[in-house]
């Protein structure tokens, strides 16, 4: 770093979207001096996660208070990747200037991200005098399963073998590959593929080897086949230098020429090399085992508890064994940060377990895998009790029944029965019982003693229920005989002749009666036939009326007749059976945003009776089958504001209505629906051009886009000082550029622009000023570029493309001249736009060389500038080689220059010699700047031809200017005597450089004795153990490599233990060395009993 205080943290900004057109963006901060740009300490960099399919924006600030000029930026991908060059439809580059925070901001856009899109980038950002780099990762996953705005059918895409396209690629083309095809370790593959480019002889026993690599997804399998010269040869199959045994995974088969090795159910361990051996010759390739994206098949469904009820998350993956990660609102949980949170596995099944939830443990949980994501939301709330049925005052006689009812909210609540404030013991007269929601209270044969007022108190809250019990004392007067019979009702102080009952109730009247003699009794049921759930009992002095388990259609109006000889009499009684609600229609769903929707519904057909107190509603996800209640309070109104929701899942609603019975059956769920919002307004809404009648405008999407997508783009313009918005075009537009035409001079207009997606319009993006309809004038100026104002160099046959950028309004007129001439070249192409001039030359000759001058005019305004191109090739020959001098062993050269320089300078020349008995060509000088040169240290006796070559900035010519007649060299007549050497001896006897040491081995493991060791003649060596020769023991393998002598003892026993010697023996002497090997058993200690990752 070329200073210590620079920092480059990048922030990624969290998004909520998962459907493909999502946009997520992460940025990063630097400061440029130690000054205050960014305040407090930044965060770590953090990576990016991404949907298959979406677009991410990267950003780096760069704090420019202090900065002179515009930093230089640069984004790579690995390490050495530049993305500069690789701008296009899925990459883009922005830039621009914050004048109110005072930073630069540069963007990285990738659109439609991909999975080969995924590794690491690194951004660079440097001045003159500093620099600074910040590295990230992007991980894209694949798309969604489930999408309810759009569903679309993905074609299969071809396998695509990677190591045939690295194989036949140019080293230069290897990075573009890596980065198209999403290769990080490309370090790596490079060092495998040098081993497989080996140029590989021609085989005798293969007729076909196998191929350089295979790859296999785990659990599948994988065929190798080779075909062999000879039908009866022995093969074998090695694994990482290992035969492989036939098995129930491993099978070999011959047919014919082939041979064939299967793997079935390949798992990881099987990543290894494989060979084919036939004799001496091998056949080797890799094979990579791919393992599948872990699924998620049963999702997470949402719950709601109360406070301290446990809490268990379950959901179901493709793979056991599979590693997942848990999160709540974002944060990842683990068993060190909070002890309350229990995670388990159960096969492919994975929990995480709350045991005593709080308040604070309500929010939105998440499993991830590799492959996949499922996220439910945990509501925990305060225990609030609700009481759906309350006690009732009774009125009973002596000897009969009283039952206390009192239905709550909560069966797990326990509760006490108070009288007159006393808690009631229970005996065999009372009784108190518990069954799920409901606690009674009964009392048999009730006594004048159980007149009082009773009281139910739930356990663990302040709350309580009461009611009155009335003891009914029936009086008996004498009357005289034959007295007619007379009715007296009396219904708990209600109206005489009406009586409620609860449906389900038992309903039971008595109706005392008098008169003499005892009148009998007559009980109708008016417009209808009684049912024989209704019976009537006879008494001395009353009559029972009892309906066992009242329903709606026993209610109506009965009469009681009694008579006697004495006369009648009649009563009518009303019955009216009142019941829980109906359940309401299927509510209907208004209003959907983001993460909420309003619900309307209708009230019951039927209120049961009893007026309607309220409703309760729940939703559940669409997949799932837990319903999740939305209030604890009742619901007054016919409409609920539903909040809380996550973007892009499908939900559904139901409602039930409560009165003072009970709470009705649920609803029909409501049509599913998904929580969508429209998109953000549109950002960096600009004019880019105006003239008399046409606008040109630009934007960019917006920030958020959401799960509803992005349909596309309404432009509307109004004139100043009106409210009429006018569209610009008709229907949407899905780019971000619009040219609007035939507007009016001089008009002064405000444009707006509006996204559009399933869930409607998004908040408009609006000119803060109007703008008026003129064309504005600019000078001519031609912006010439750097390389362009020395002399442009171009070899013959290469391909010239010149774009000269310029400015000026309205659009300047542009003329090519040469050498004063216009340009009408029919093999030179002009190409002009609004804002640069291109000429183009596809296949280049000498005669394109000279000065091109280009001039931009508007009216009488005009601009010049002039570039001078230069084509060349490589030169002719040099002319007139001759020889000039022979004497001793030198020869003196003579040539004139070339007669074409190939329109470059000559830069020198090449000179070069041929024996004449063997015409191999050798180079004497090259660069020779000179037209004659001496060559020396030629030999006597032979003859020589010599050639020279020119040579220019493009090359040497394509042919030699040769001496004719081959120049001999004289012998001078000298004998040349040899000097005598006298024969050195190298033998030397052997000798041990590294001893052998001692070793401590675990049985049932391969252990291995080294030593190193020198020696000449190559030394024959032996090794015993105990004095015993081991060279015939097949359990025992000897390897000796470049001095180095290895013993491999194949899984040894405590019997193996004991003194290992290494003799070696050449002629010039011997030499021996030994050393000490103990093998433990495996019944050892705990620490012995852990293995080792090598082998001895």
């Amino acid at each position: 770093r070329a200073f210590s205080n620079l920092a480059l943290p990048f922030f990624p900004e969290k998004s909520e979207a998962v459907l493909p057109t999502e946009a997520s963006s992460a940025s990063a901060v630097l400061d440029a001096e130690s000054a205050p740009a960014v305040t407090g300490s930044p965060p770590p960099p953090t990576d990016s996660i991404q949907k298959s399919g979406g677009n991410i924006t990267f950003t780096a600030i760069v704090a420019g208070a202090s900065l002179l000029k515009k930093p230089s930026v640069k984004w790579f991908k690995g390490k050495w990747m530049d993305l500069g060059n690789k701008v296009g439809t899925h990459l883009q580059l922005h830039d621009h200037y914050d004048r109110n925070n005072k930073v630069y901001v540069f963007e990285m856009q990738i659109i439609d991200a991909k999975m080969t899109y995924a590794g690491g980038y690194r951004c660079e950002v440097s001045t003159k005098d500093k620099f600074d780099s910040c590295n990230f990762n992007l991980i894209v996953n694949g798309k969604p399963i489930f999408s309810a705005l759009t569903e679309t059918k993905t074609e299969s895409q071809p396998s695509v073998d990677v190591w045939e396209i690295l194989r036949n690629a140019p080293p230069s083309e290897y990075e573009k590959i890596a980065f198209q095809y999403g290769i990080t370790d490309l370090r790596g593959l490079l060092k495998r593929l040098k081993r497989m480019k080996k140029e590989e002889k021609k085989s005798t026993a293969f007729l076909k080897k196998l191929d350089p690599a295979y790859q296999v997804d785990k659990g599948q399998k994988i065929k190798f086949t080779v075909d062999v010269a000879n039908p009866d040869a022995d093969v074998k199959w090695l694994k990482n230098g290992q035969e492989i045994q036939v098995s129930g995974r491993y099978i070999f088969e011959a047919v014919g020429n082939k041979r064939i090795l299967t793997i079935n159910h390949c798992s990881l361990a099987d990543d290894a090399a494989y060979q084919c051996v036939i004799g001496e010759e091998k056949s080797f390739t890799e094979l990579f085992v791919r393992e599948p994206p872990v699924l998620i098949i049963h999702p997470l469904e949402d719950q709601m508890v109360m406070v301290g009820e446990r809490v268990e998350f379950e959901c179901e993956v493709s793979e056991e064994g599979a590693t997942v990660k848990w999160q709540k609102d974002g944060t990842e949980l683990t068993r060190e940060a909070a002890f309350k949170y229990r995670f388990k596995k159960d096969g492919k099944k994975h929990y995480l377990i709350i045991n005593e939830s709080t308040k604070e443990d309500s929010g939105h949980y998440s499993v991830k895998t590799n492959g996949g994501e499922s996220v439910a939301e945990l509501f925990v709330q305060e225990k609030k009790l609700e009481v759906y049925q309350s006690i009732a005052d009774l009125t009973v006689k002596a000897r009969d029944q009283a039952v206390f009812k009192c239905e709550v909210s909560d069966e797990n609540v326990k509760g006490i029965w108070l009288k007159n404030g006393k808690e009631v013991i229970p005996n065999e007269r009372i009784k108190i019982s518990h069954i799920g929601r409901i606690h009674k209270l009964t009392i048999d044969d009730v006594t004048p003693e159980d007149e009082a007022d009773y009281s139910f108190i739930p356990e663990g809250f302040a709350y309580n229920v009461s009611a009155k019990l009335q003891f009914l004392e029936i009086k008996i007067d004498f009357v005289p005989r034959e007295e007619p019979p007379k009715i007296h009702l009396d219904c708990m102080g209600q109206s005489p002749d009406t009586i409620v009952v609860v449906a389900g109730n038992k309903l039971r009247l008595d109706v005392p009666i008098s008169g003499d003699p005892i009148p009998s009794v007559i009980w109708q049921k008016l417009l209808s036939e009684s049912e024989g759930r209704v019976r009537v009992e006879m008494h001395e002095d009353h009559c029972v009326f009892i309906i066992e388990g009242a329903e709606k259609q026993d209610e109506g109006v009965y009469r009681v007749t009694v008579k006697n000889p004495a006369g009648e009499d009649k009563a009518d009684i009303t019955v009216k059976v009142i019941d829980v609600p109906d359940p309401p229609e299927a509510p209907k769903i208004l209003n959907i945003g983001e993460d909420y929707c309003s619900v309307e519904w209708q009230p019951p057909s039927f209120d049961g009776g009893q007026p309607v107190l309220g409703y309760i509603l729940e939703r559940k996800k669409k997949k799932s089958y837990r319903w999740m209640r939305l209030n604890f309070d009742l619901l007054k109104e016919l409409s609920y504001e539903a909040k809380r929701m996550i973007e892009g899942v499908v939900y559904e609603m139901r409602v039930y209505a409560v009165n003072s019975i009970g709470m009705s059956r649920p609803s029909l769920p409501s049509a599913p629906f998904m929580p969508i919002a429209p998109p953000s307004e549109p950002t960096h809404f600009t004019v880019e051009d105006v003239s008399d009648s046409t606008i040109t405008l630009k934007w960019r999407p917006p920030e958020r886009i959401g799960a509803g997508g992005l349909d596309g783009y309404i432009v509307e313009y109004c004139k100043e000082r009106s409210t009429d918005w006018i569209p610009a075009i008709y229907g949407l537009t899905e780019r971000t550029s619009i040219l609007i035409k035939d507007l009016v001079t001089g008009d002064k207009l405000y444009f707006r622009v509006k996204a559009i997606n399933l869930a409607g319009e998004s908040e408009p993006a609006i000119t803060k000023e109007p703008i008026t309809i003129r064309e504005i004038v600019q000078r001519p100026k031609i912006w010439l570029p750097r390389y362009l104002r020395q002399t442009l160099m171009k070899k013959v046959g290469e391909t010239i493309n010149i774009v000269i950028p310029f400015q000026g309004k309205p659009r300047p007129r542009v003329t090519w001249m040469k050498g004063g001439q216009a340009l009408e070249s029919k093999d030179v192409g002009i190409r002009n736009s609004n804002t640069d001039t291109i000429l183009f030359i596809r296949k280049a000759e000498r005669h394109h060389s000279g000065t091109y001058e280009v001039a931009v005019q508007i009216e009488n305004m005009e601009d010049k500038v002039t570039i001078t191109i230069q084509i060349a090739d490589k030169p002719g020959p040099p002319q007139n080689v001759k020889i000039v001098d022979v004497w001793g062993f030198n020869v003196a050269l003579e040539w004139t220059p070339p007669q074409d320089d190939g329109n470059a300078q000559i830069l020198g020349y090449t000179i070069q010699k041929a024996d004449k008995k063997t015409m191999e060509w050798y180079t004497v000088s090259d660069h020779y700047r000179r037209t004659n040169c001496v060559v020396s240290d030629l030999i006597m006796g032979n003859e020589y031809y010599f050639r020279v070559f020119s040579e220019n900035s493009w090359g040497l010519s394509e042919t030699a200017a040769t001496t004719k007649t081959p120049v001999y060299i004289q012998k001078t007549g000298t004998i040349y005597k040899p000097p005598s050497y006298k024969e050195y001896d190298f033998s030397e006897p052997p000798k041990f450089t590294h001893p052998l040491a001692n070793r401590s081995v675990i049985a049932g493991y391969n252990a291995t004795l080294s030593c190193a060791l020198r020696g000449i003649p190559k030394p024959k060596i032996f090794w015993y153990k105990n004095k015993v020769d081991l060279s015939g023991d097949a359990k025992y393998r000897m390897f000796s490599k470049q001095g180095v002598l290895t013993l491999e003892i194949r899984k040894p026993t405590p019997f193996d233990s004991g003194c290992y010697t290494c003799k070696a023996v050449n002629d010039s002497g011997e030499a021996e060395i030994e050393c000490r090997l103990d093998v433990r058993g495996k019944e050892m200690n705990s620490i012995d009993k852990i293995p080792s990752k090598r082998n001895g």
